[in-house]
Parts: C-alpha cells; structure tokens; sequence
C-alpha cells in the first residue's frame, strides 16, 4: 500500500474540490499534434480551422482510447446518433459541450447507412443517401457545424474562408454541408468542362455564402491555386483560411461513423468482418481503422484501388513511391500520393509488419471496374457505381482465401452521379433521386478565372 503525504493528500483533495465546483474548467481536453512533428500541439478548434499544420504536416489525436467492451456488446440497442456521440466524445470532449455536440451530431446524421446484402457473406454499406448523395456529406456537416459553433462562441466574429479545390463530389458535399452557416464562407474552385453536370449544379446553385469559382483548366491547377493561397502572406494576413478535404481533422474523423453503423447491423451474423473501401485519399479506411482502435471487432481491412496502386506497391515492396495520378472511370480515387496514408502508417506505428497484418490492397484497370458493375447488374439486380465495383473486387479476392469471413463493401456515391459512365455499362433505367432533381433546374452561378492572379485578387475583394 503506497503511503501518501500529507501535501499530497491535500493536493488530491484539493482537485476533487475544484472539479466538483468548476467542473467546465478542469476538463482534460484532446490535444492534436503534427505528424511531421514540427510544430506544437493545438486544440481541436485551431487544428480544425488550421486544416493543416503549420509545417505542413496533417493533424493527428494525441490519444485514441478504446471504449469500453459494454459499448460493442450492445450496439444493437443503441440509435445511431448515440452511437456517434459516445464515438466522437473523446475527441470533442472539453471543446464542445455534450449538449451542443448531441445537436450537431443529430442534425448530421439525418439519413440512413444501410448495409444491403446481395449475396452468401457480401453486402454494401450505402453511403448515398444524404443530400449531394456522397459519402463526403457525413464529414463536410460535421465540420460544418464545428466551426459555426466556434464562430458562434466569439464576440467579435472574425469570418473563417473554406477554401476548396474538386474534381466534382467534395465541392458539393462542402456546399450543402456549409450553406448559411454564419461565420463561414465558403469559396469553390472546379475545373471547366471536367465534372458532370449534375456536380457542377450541385456546385454552382446554392448562392449565400457559397461561391464557385470556374477555372480555365484541370483540377491540378485548382489544387494548385488553394495551395499556393495558403502560403500567401498577403491573402493570410486578410483572410483566415482553412482547407474542407480529409486532411482536416473534424472531416476525417466522423467518417469512422460508417464503419461502426455497419458493425452494428452485421453483428448478428456471427462472422468475422471484413471492410473492402474504395480508396483515393485513404481517409474513409483510415478513419475505420480508428473504428479499430476504439475496439470495433475487424478481421481485415482491404484497400481497393484503380490503376493509382501506390499503396499495393507500398505493401509488397515496403517503397512508398508517389507518382503522377492516372485518369480512371473511378475518377475519385485517381489519387498518386495518398494524403491520409501517413495517418494509417502512425496508426500501426510505422511498422509494415504490423500494417500488412490488418491491410491488404488490390488494384484494378477500367475494364476489370466495367465487368465488376455488369456481374454484380446480372447476378443481384443491383447497380453499383465504379468506385463501389472495385470495392466488391477487392473484397471478393481477399474473401477467396478467407471464406468464412463477412465482407462489406462501401458503396460511396449513388450511381446516378456517373450516368455517362454507368449507362453504356448497364442496360437499365437509374432513376432520378429527389436530392439531384432539385437542383437540376436551378440556374448555375459561376465566376471564371483563369490564373492564381484572378484567384488572389478575388480573395483580397
């Protein structure tokens, strides 16, 4: 028995008294740290309006602690919206009042992620059926409603700028997910003739504090301005500016939501579950491998990926090579350099012994994607998009050798969102979803720019 002083006594009683009488002041709040380890830890409100670290390095929780068993043996009587709350708390927690952060996680998850079996051991996990129909819409409210609590915590309101570079669907989840949230605005720079037209209405329609920005160019160049605009002492030192992909902490995070909604309908197989994710940036199976860490029962995880197979490299060379991305009919994933990656790695603490014994990673080309949506079509009734068709891939080949085995493929955006890729493929009718036939007829409000130059100058107004 350790025997205690008495000013040590005194100390512990002295704490006891504190935390009873202020308890809002003594929480012990979630710090986030850079993984280039170059600059201090932050709080959750400025790694959040930070997006990035100074060094350029993502953010990253200090401490994930497991929840306990409890939580995972009664999941099945737990809604979805308590489930998300006791899994986001730890990292919120002291920041955000449990009161305020129950209304924001209400108010974000207010559609369905059903899990659909299709055959013996394989389902998908749907997450299309929120309003821009993505799987990105989870991640862009949450950090939506952060940073409008934030605003709202401050007197003097002191305007965040959302900067956003896409290629299509993160533009129009950010959008919808930010429109009319005070103290944001919201700017969008997207490509000229290189996203459908159901993206560009989904981007160019909802006005406020929502303004496109057309670029005469590719999506690199769009990438390029957003990042050349952060280091711009001249827009920074006007503007407080923050970035809306996975590399944001409070958009990447909610994201392990998806994985424990599905836990929670599979659970009653009895098999050990597998996950099969498309993958692009890596932050959707990053953020599942979170799901893990907190306790979540997983077998394996499978990264599937088209002809961008940078990480299937990294796992049978041990070399992580980036290189030039290649365009593929799974365009959200034609990603060379992984952002999220680096997070998986501190996850299995940079050992790829320990990595490769959770993570398996399969590529596939266009054709290989095209015969997946066509087998699945014939064989089930049901149409996949590309992206959830290399998932099923990549999940039936890890099933082949691990037959027993439950394996869910994530189903990331409705099919209706790539007519022009689906319809030569499948020979049937795709309905038109309520969330995109609103905007359809909506008029498109758009400013063109054609250099970093216009981009600065409409930044400094």
């Amino acid at each position: 028995m350790v025997k205690l002083s008495d000013s040590e006594i005194f100390l512990a009683v002295g704490k006891v008294i504190f935390q009873h009488n202020y308890p809002n002041e003594y929480l012990e709040k979630m710090n986030y740290y850079s993984l280039n380890g170059k600059a201090p830890e932050v709080g959750l409100e400025e790694a959040v309006v930070r997006g990035i670290a100074p060094d350029k390095g993502l953010y990253f929780p200090e401490e994930i602690k497991p929840l306990p068993a409890s939580f995972f043996e009664n999941i099945e009587s737990l809604s979805n919206n308590e489930i998300a709350f006791e899994a986001i708390h730890q990292f919120v927690d002291g920041v955000i009042p449990d009161e305020d952060l129950k209304d924001i996680i209400a108010d974000v998850l207010s559609f369905d992620f059903p899990v659909v079996e299709l055959e013996e051991n394989i389902a998908t996990l749907e997450l299309f059926h929120g309003p821009t129909m993505a799987f990105k819409d989870v991640g862009a409210r949450f950090m939506a409603r952060c940073l409008g609590y934030f605003s709202a915590q401050k007197d003097a309101k002191e305007p965040v700028t959302v900067l956003v570079a896409t290629s299509g669907d993160t533009g129009g989840a950010v959008a919808r997910g930010f429109l009319n949230v005070e103290g944001v605005d919201v700017v969008i720079l997207y490509p000229t003739g290189k996203v459908s037209d159901i993206q560009e209405k989904q981007l160019t329609t909802l006005g406020a504090n929502i303004t496109a920005l057309e670029v005469d160019g590719v999506f690199d160049d769009c990438q390029a301005m957003v990042k050349t605009a952060f280091l711009d002492e001249e827009i920074t030192s006007k503007r407080k500016l923050t970035s809306a992909n996975s590399i944001n902490i409070a958009r990447w995070l909610p994201q392990l939501f998806y994985f424990l909604f599905a836990y929670k309908q599979a659970k009653s197989k009895g098999k050990e579950l597998v996950f099969s994710v498309p993958s692009g940036n890596f932050g959707n199976i990053c953020a599942g491998m979170v799901a893990h860490k907190l306790g979540m029962p997983v077998k394996h995880f499978v990264a599937s990926v088209n002809r961008n197979d940078i990480v299937p490299e990294f796992l049978k060379t041990g070399v992580y090579k980036p290189k030039p991305s290649v365009a593929t009919i799974s365009n959200a994933m034609d990603v060379g350099d992984p952002s999220n990656f680096i997070r998986i790695q501190k996850l299995f603490n940079n050992d790829l012994e320990t990595l490769s014994q959770k993570l398996s990673s399969f590529s596939y080309d266009d054709e290989q994607t095209k015969e997946a949506m066509q087998h699945i079509y014939k064989k089930t009734g049901y149409i996949a998009d590309p992206h959830g068709a290399v998932g099923y891939l990549g999940l039936k080949n890890y099933l082949k050798d691990h037959p027993d085995a439950y394996g869910i493929f994530l189903e990331t955006a409705h099919p209706v969102k790539f007519l022009p890729v689906v319809n030569p493929v499948i020979d049937a009718e795709i309905a038109i979803p309520p969330q995109i036939e609103e905007v359809m007829h909506k008029e498109k409000q758009a400013t063109s720019i054609k250099n970093y130059e216009e981009f600065k100058s409409f930044l400094l107004g």
